[in-house]
């Protein structure tokens, strides 16, 4: 079983008067467990601010290729074909974050 909480985009951590907090799509957690995830590790790490992430940034498609590793399938191998051509799932990028795995 893998359980991941997270979304599309953060929050940023300065309010914005009485409309509360804007978008974050620069820096924002994930939290994974089970599924032979590292307990207790923490990936990445962002500026002293909480705005933008300055370590192991990490993109939608390298997310989805550690979800699908996690789960013991190859990011790679996984294809689609639309308009006569083959398409991964994680597009042409999608680079597996081996240092989560316990």
């Amino acid at each position: 079983t893998l359980v991941l909480f997270g979304s599309e985009f953060g929050r940023l951590p300065t309010a914005q008067g009485v409309d509360g907090r804007d978008h974050n799509i620069t820096g924002y957690p994930m939290w994974l467990a089970g599924a032979g995830v590292k307990p207790g590790f923490s990936y990445g790490a962002s500026d002293e601010y909480g705005i933008h992430a300055v370590e192991g940034q990490m993109h939608t498609t390298d997310l989805h290729a550690t979800l699908l590793a996690l789960m013991g399938l190859d990011h790679e191998s996984l294809t689609y074909r639309y308009a006569g051509r083959d398409f991964r799932l994680t597009d042409v990028q999608g680079n597996v974050a081996r240092e989560i795995f316990a």
